[in-house]
């Protein structure tokens, strides 16, 4: 009987059989479908409805005032907000698939809402085409639109997620098109939107770039919808036939000749199989074969296109239009004896206890996984709780002689149709069909309660399905700060708190981040100190000022790159001596922060060195400084830039004097810069840029080398410059210019305190042997005077002075010397013989 009952409300179409079943019987009040616009979103989504401006209605006990009112699809008010917005009168109302509301007036406005009626900003204009001639008729699917405004020109936005309006092509028609439809970006060749405008006895395809003719003698059209998988297009005739064709229009699949000529309000398709067309008070439905089915109504319907059926709302009732699935048609079709109803049957035996049950049992047990799977199924698209419990008694009975069958199919059912029925409460109000919510996926149904503010549930379902909490939990505490104003903020955070530790590794940042965002800077503060990743703490710190507390957590998580970031930041911020202030307890930071100014900003490192009394480091930037100005192209010949270096250096030596532990660098920034000073003015004199930046040294040496003698003298004046010194450099630079009479004139002026020596070595390297013999008899050391005899190649004169050292060892060293020379060899062998002879070693 209960088969008899189910069956017997179905309807059949040829060989299919369709149902009907009321979902929800309306919850609203006092709202009439035939007043107002309505624009329901799909997959259960919220329904719109907002007074038709464009009819006149009687207003009853309500307000003048037209609200924008939205409901789940029990009719459960979610929200409402009143409509102040210009723009004229209201063109087009759809969702779009986030579940924003768009609403198109007559100027080309097109403003956005959320599920909870607030307007989301910044508004889109269709462009000045669309304000002067006003917006007549709009197209909507998923997340795009189209409009035609009264020139008949077609502007579109291809997605609402970057609402950029663009221009198609103009179809050049002097009246307004008779019907439109779109086909979606997803199933053409170019991937752009392709519009169909029913014109005259044809149809314009007008895309961006183009407009093509097509379907030439099929109209005039005065309806078209397209399939959901944009392949087949159903349209109504203006002699009242109902034409289904191919969306390229090369085949007419199949043709039903209506009984009136009026075109139907709607005209939608139930899946692939059929069209439903609407009249004032009749519902048909056509099928490509067989007679088709009438529904009589007394009340205006809405009719809203699911995957796998339609919806139809009306004042009263929600009900769901859908082919009988194949499980369900064999369980409870009168008459069936297949395998799955037979299992149905046996359950129902077996809970009166009759034997029959097992007989049933029997026949089917070679079937008997088929018969359990097909119970599973069928109870996956019904609606009705306890008959979805007895299909799934009637599986698990059958299970249990069933050994080969997967146990995880049964529970995986139980868990989705928990879910789904959840959902399926008249108060969340998301009528799902097992078919929709596996399109849909679990993580955007999850998605959509969150956004409905259905937290708790959104909780459960995803702790039930193992699916991550983080996006919920915060959702929730950002829903719940923007509403707990009035709340204090210690409390509030003890709450958030409480929520928030449920999930290991949720972003208290994120939640802090809103909480600064919606004017509670002290509660984000507190948040934020519960963030365990310093990357994530610190930016936000610094978006609600806390910046000394964030360049401490910066400090302690030891990342060069936080630490620049809160540097930088505060440098931007705050004035000089309160960066410095910061940074001179935080040793990591002040480090970085020298780091970076000595290679980019020494100006702002010498504010800190002089504020924090660090003179000596000032004194080396000024120092370093000078040498840096020395590599001015324009610093050479003469250049006025010597002053300023001397100046730079001349600042760093007073600063250096100021401290006790830096005697030397003062003395020597002093000396520096008095060299610098004598050596720019050699420059100015004789006009050679030779001198600056050369040592004390090889001024000296230039002078003497230029002539200069004086000059020289004065460099070995003003930087008391040793005797010693002052005869080494002297005498190797005569030797350079080969002024040999004044290297003679200047040994004799006096005995010289280096010796004779450097003179000898200073004629032998510029292979002046000659001159070289004017000096080496002078030499008081014997070893010195046969090592320089040597040199010049005087092997009898070595050997003589050799031997007044008595060193054999000198001997031999000179005897290598003298090596390819036979005669000079057999002299230090003769010397040496007697050397050893006469106990000498």
């Amino acid at each position: 009987m209960a088969a008899v009952s189910v069956a017997a409300e179905w309807q059949l179409l040829y060989n299919r059989y369709y149902r009907k079943p009321e979902i929800y019987s309306m919850q609203w009040r006092n709202v009439d479908l035939g007043r107002n616009k309505v624009a329901c979103a799909p997959f259960g989504g919220p329904i719109a409805v907002i007074r038709d401006d464009s009819k006149i209605v009687q207003l009853y006990a309500e307000s003048a005032i037209r609200k924008l009112r939205i409901f789940n699809c029990a009719g459960v008010q979610i929200s409402e907000t009143v409509w102040k917005n210009p723009g004229g009168r209201l063109i087009g109302m759809a969702w779009t698939d986030d579940q924003i509301l768009v609403c198109v007036t007559q100027d080309g406005t097109v403003y956005q809402y959320n599920a909870h009626a607030e307007l989301i900003e910044p508004n889109v204009s269709m462009g000045k085409e669309c304000f002067e001639q006003s917006v007549v008729e709009c197209v909507f699917w998923g997340n795009g639109m189209v409009c035609i405004n009264e020139a008949n020109q077609l502007f579109c936005i291809p997605d609402f997620k970057n609402p950029k309006p663009c221009k198609l092509a103009d179809p050049n028609v002097e009246e307004l098109p008779l019907c439109a439809a779109v086909i979606e970006p997803q199933y053409t060749m170019s991937g752009n939107v392709e519009v169909l405008l029913g014109v005259e006895d044809h149809v314009l395809l007008v895309e961006e770039d183009g407009v093509q003719q097509v379907g030439i003698g099929v109209g005039p059209l005065q309806k078209m919808v397209v399939s959901r998988n944009g392949k087949l297009l159903a349209s109504f005739t203006h002699d009242g036939r109902l034409l289904v064709m191919s969306t390229d229009f090369s085949k007419i699949i199949f043709e039903y000749s209506c009984e009136s000529a009026l075109p139907p309000e709607q005209l939608a398709w139930c899946g692939m199989d059929s069209v439903l067309l609407y009249w004032d008070d009749m519902l048909l439905m056509v099928g490509p074969y067989g007679d088709p089915v009438r529904y009589v109504y007394d009340e205006p319907i809405i009719l809203i296109t699911e995957c796998d059926g339609v919806r139809i709302l009306s004042n009263t009732s929600m009900e769901f239009l859908q082919r009988v699935p194949d499980s369900t048609v064999s369980i409870f079709k009168i008459g069936s004896t297949v395998p799955a109803a037979l299992l149905y049957d046996a359950l129902d035996h077996f809970d009166r206890r009759s034997a029959k049950a097992d007989e049933n049992l029997r026949l089917i047990r070679s079937s008997l996984p088929e018969a359990v799977e097909s119970c599973i199924d069928a109870a996956g698209h019904e609606f009705d709780v306890p008959r979805q419990r007895t299909l799934l008694r009637a599986a698990s009975y059958g299970q249990a002689f069933c050994s080969h069958f997967q146990r995880d199919r049964f529970q995986e059912m139980c868990k989705t149709l928990r879910v789904l029925n959840a959902v399926r409460n008249h108060v969340i109000g998301i009528p799902l069909s097992i078919q929709q919510y596996k399109l849909l996926t679990p993580s955007v149904l999850v998605g959509r309660l969150i956004n409905a503010h259905q937290h708790l549930l959104a909780l459960r379902i995803s702790e039930y399905l193992g699916m991550n909490q983080e996006v919920v939990i915060m959702h929730w505490a950002c829903a719940k700060i923007s509403a707990s104003l009035a709340i204090p903020d210690a409390s509030l955070l003890e709450v958030l708190l409480d929520k928030l530790k449920i999930c290991k590794g949720i972003s208290y940042a994120a939640v802090a981040a809103h909480a600064d965002k919606s004017g509670r800077r002290k509660l984000a503060a507190m948040l934020v100190e519960h963030e365990p990743r310093s990357s994530k703490q610190v930016p936000l710190l610094l978006s609600i000022g806390e910046e000394d507390t964030a360049l401490a957590k910066a400090s302690e998580s030891g990342d060069t790159d936080l630490v620049y970031l809160v540097l930088f930041h505060i440098w931007q911020k705050r004035p000089a001596l309160e960066l410095f202030g910061m940074i001179q307890a935080r040793p990591l930071a002040r480090d970085l922060f020298i780091i970076y100014a000595r290679c980019y900003k020494h100006e702002f490192l010498k504010d800190f060195f002089l504020s924090t009394g660090q003179l000596q480091e000032v004194s080396f930037l000024l120092w370093k400084e000078s040498w840096e100005l020395a590599k001015n192209p324009m610093a050479s010949k003469g250049s006025p830039l010597h002053g300023p270096r001397i100046k730079l250096i001349e600042k760093a030596q007073s600063l250096f004097a100021e401290t006790k532990e830096h005697v030397f660098e003062s003395k020597a920034a002093e000396e520096h810069a008095k060299l610098l000073r004598i050596q720019h003015e050699l420059e100015v004199t004789t006009k050679q840029a030779i001198f600056v930046d050369s040592s004390i040294s090889d001024t000296i040496r230039t002078c003497i080398v230029l002539g200069n003698h004086r000059a020289a003298m004065k460099v070995k004046t003003e930087f008391k410059v040793s005797e010693k010194r002052w005869y080494w450099l002297k005498v190797f630079a005569l030797a350079t210019i080969r002024d040999w009479d004044a290297l003679e004139k200047f040994s004799k002026e006096k005995r010289p305190p280096i010796g004779y020596r450097p003179f000898v070595e200073a004629c032998i390297d510029a292979d002046e042997k000659g001159e070289a013999l004017k000096y080496i008899p002078k030499l008081t050391d014997p070893r010195e005077r046969a090592e320089a005899y040597a040199q010049i190649g005087m092997a009898k004169e070595a050997a003589d002075a050799a031997s007044q050292a008595k060193d054999g060892e000198l001997l031999g060293r000179l005897k290598l010397s003298f090596a390819p020379n036979a005669a000079a060899s057999s002299i230090f062998d003769t010397l040496r013989d007697r050397l050893s002879f006469q106990g000498i070693s």
